[in-house]
């Protein structure tokens, strides 16, 4: 009977390994507002469903990093859904206070750039297997505008 049931298990788990899941890629991380209590961050998620039907996201957890240091981190409940069959573009705002990126005037005053790490979890509900969170994460820098771009 214990064969029998470990056959069922190992059966039902490689289906399961070949079940077609959404992917997720980071496409960007740009300066998306300057207000005098942050600056906001965007991160644009693009979301390819394979099914036929929309899922429902059920959060996106981030976390914003830059020179090894957690910037900012938290979680966006009920974002929305993916479209059924297309791909999905997902924003994410990160909004930044000001007195961390005074810490930060080191790594800004050497080469006049931001060097980031962003992380993110997106949770779908998927059918048949419950929640499932797609790991996401991107390294790059931020360039600052300098006088001459101003003018």
């Amino acid at each position: 009977m214990a064969q029998l049931l470990d056959k069922a298990k190992n059966f039902v788990a490689e289906k399961l390994a070949d079940v077609k899941k959404p992917e997720a890629t980071l496409e960007d991380v740009d300066l998306k507002n300057v207000s005098r209590e942050c600056v906001e961050y965007t991160a644009k998620v693009n979301v390819d469903n394979p099914y036929s039907h929309s899922l429902p996201i059920c959060e996106i957890s981030y976390t914003f990093k830059s020179a090894g240091r957690v910037i900012v981190s938290g979680t966006l409940p009920d974002p929305g859904s993916l479209k059924a069959s297309d791909k999905t573009m997902l924003e994410v705002p990160m909004k930044v206070p000001y007195s961390i990126l005074v810490s930060l005037a080191r790594d800004i005053g050497a080469d006049w750039d931001i060097d980031y790490e962003v992380e993110l979890g997106l949770t779908i509900d998927l059918p048949i297997i419950g929640d499932f969170t797609i790991p996401i994460s991107r390294k790059g820098e931020i360039k600052l505008p300098t006088l001459s771009d101003l003018f």
